[in-house]
């Protein structure tokens, strides 16, 4: 058997990073993860091949050569993912689809042979043996949560390691929390289960003879959820393996603000290596969190809660959000100060969108507010909802909120103000790895020489250099970042999203 794996192509988002891709040769941020761990659950004598859209383009000639296309996806990968089945359909190669799109949303694609939908590790056992029965199902479902200590080694062979700036594990599934615009409940529970210390040291070897060095993305939706076993269990064991290993890996990932609570927790990730954590923060308005059940961020200075993870030494990404129902006309410029008080770097602001699966998506039924289907872009101004606010004020708001988060001199003084915060525990290797002197010559001529914000960058640079020489490596990294966020922001721009909602100004004054 003869089976291709395919991977659709991610949009040009601020989540894809494209742009500061190019500073360090790499083609993606992340080999297909999903696909990986699935190849691994096929018979080992079945034929493999992996083609991830994001890194290589799809031929007919690979879709020619395989008896079935398996196709994982997420809802931003909708149209992609499309075209893909398509072509499947037109030269007659039969379809095996999953993953988080195909899962919400099945029965929006009927010219798929085959839905596994779920949890592969539940429903795709049932699909194979059928297969070999030669009676396969159109649908297969399971409603039960999978047991993660049944889950193999993604099969790391499939792909080239050096096309991708990380690598990425998971070591748990499912929130403790359930936050009405999210689905990951849905998809995964409420339940944190998780693979034994056994499994994750076992990834985490086979990465390392691999050859890979650098760094490591935990996709786990909240890595917290299980504080005890992590600080009793799971981060004791990494802190022992990085020692022995000499520390060739550094990790990031994304839990809840809770995190500031616990500084024993914050003490051993930073030991293990993380040095990143993305918090979905979403408002710094109250009743935003009161509007939709994230009881994690209430009754709590989300500033402060910031501050303390950045001193504990990880550098904090922030979610942000607007468009709640309860939202006030001031939203904006709180979200604006409440970004650059805070130092969070990566920001990634969003307009609310009802995803299906979701309790909002459900609420908005029942209102009958619902528009559509949302794409799973954050960015995207065709919201699929009728928001409480007037339509153009929303829009009009986010985008003033890109142009001045975005805007060289506010995005530089972000970097600097985390730098002054930031408490590094083994800070030592440039992030950018093998890429670095390239990385390092590419940000001087088109941040130093060519680019608008040359000035903040060259004060930056000579700040970093001298006043936190440790840093300056991550002072590029962020330097780079930036270049990437205000292309999409200017390619968004240029495309007309906020057409008719006033011109796009360039805005630099904030204070």
């Amino acid at each position: 058997m003869k089976i291709l794996l395919v991977y659709p192509r991610y949009p040009d988002t601020f989540w894809s990073f494209r742009h500061a891709l190019k500073f360090i040769g790499r083609k993606a941020s992340f080999p297909p993860l999903g696909l990986l761990t699935v190849a691994a659950m096929l018979p080992v004598e079945w034929e493999k091949r992996l083609v991830d859209m994001n890194v290589q383009a799809l031929s007919d000639d690979d879709l020619a050569w395989a008896d079935y296309v398996f196709i994982s996806a997420m809802t931003i990968q909708r149209e992609s993912a499309q075209e893909v089945i398509a072509r499947c359909r037109q030269l007659g190669v039969k379809t095996v689809v999953g993953g988080p799109l195909f899962t919400a949303c099945h029965e929006d694609f009927p010219d798929v042979d085959h839905l596994v939908l779920g949890e592969a590790e539940l429903t795709l056992p049932p699909f194979l043996a059928d297969l070999g029965k030669g009676g396969a199902r159109h649908l297969y479902a399971d409603g039960r949560w999978a047991d993660l200590t049944d889950t193999p080694i993604p099969l790391w062979d499939l792909v080239d390691v050096r096309n991708y700036a990380a690598m990425n594990i998971q070591y748990c599934r499912g929130c403790p929390f359930d936050c009405e615009f999210c689905d990951i409940t849905a998809l995964f529970g409420r339940r944190p289960r998780s693979k034994s210390r056994k499994q994750l040291i076992a990834e985490l070897d086979s990465l390392h003879r691999r050859g890979w060095r650098g760094a490591i993305f935990f996709v786990d939706d909240n890595f917290i959820g299980d504080k005890g076993k992590l600080k009793r269990e799971v981060l004791p064991t990494i802190i022992d393996w990085m020692e022995r290993k000499e520390r060739p890996f550094y990790f990031y990932t994304e839990a809840s603000i809770d995190l500031a609570d616990d500084p024993r927790l914050m003490e051993l990730m930073v030991r293990a290596g993380f040095e990143e954590v993305f918090i979905g923060i979403e408002t710094p308005y109250e009743e935003g969190h009161a509007e939709s059940g994230k009881v994690q961020n209430r009754n709590r200075d989300l500033l402060a809660s910031v501050k303390r993870i950045q001193r504990a030494g990880l550098q904090v990404h922030g979610g942000f959000i607007v468009g709640f129902d309860s939202d006030p006309p001031s939203i904006f410029d709180r979200q604006i100060r409440f970004i650059q008080e805070s130092g969070i770097v990566t920001a990634m602001v969003g307009l609310l969108s009802a995803i299906r699966g979701t309790r909002l998506h459900q609420r908005m039924v029942r209102e009958g507010r619902l528009l559509g289907d949302g794409s799973g872009n954050n960015m995207d101004s065709e919201l699929n909802f009728v928001p409480r606010m007037e339509v153009k004020a929303l829009i009009g708001g986010y985008r003033t909120i890109l142009e001045t988060i975005y805007s060289p001199r506010n995005y530089y003084q972000r970097v600097i103000r985390l730098l002054r915060e930031y408490r590094p525990l083994h800070l030592g290797k440039f992030h950018l790895q093998q890429g670095y002197v390239g990385a390092l010559f590419k940000s001087i001529l088109f941040l130093g020489v060519l680019g608008r914000e040359r000035f903040q960058f060259w004060k930056l640079f000579f700040w970093s250099l001298f006043r936190k020489p440790r840093l300056f490596p991550l002072a590029i990294t962020y330097a780079i970042y930036g270049f990437h966020f205000r292309k999409v922001a200017e390619k968004y721009r240029e495309s007309g999203m906020f057409d008719g909602n006033g011109a796009w100004q360039e805005n630099d004054g904030y204070t």
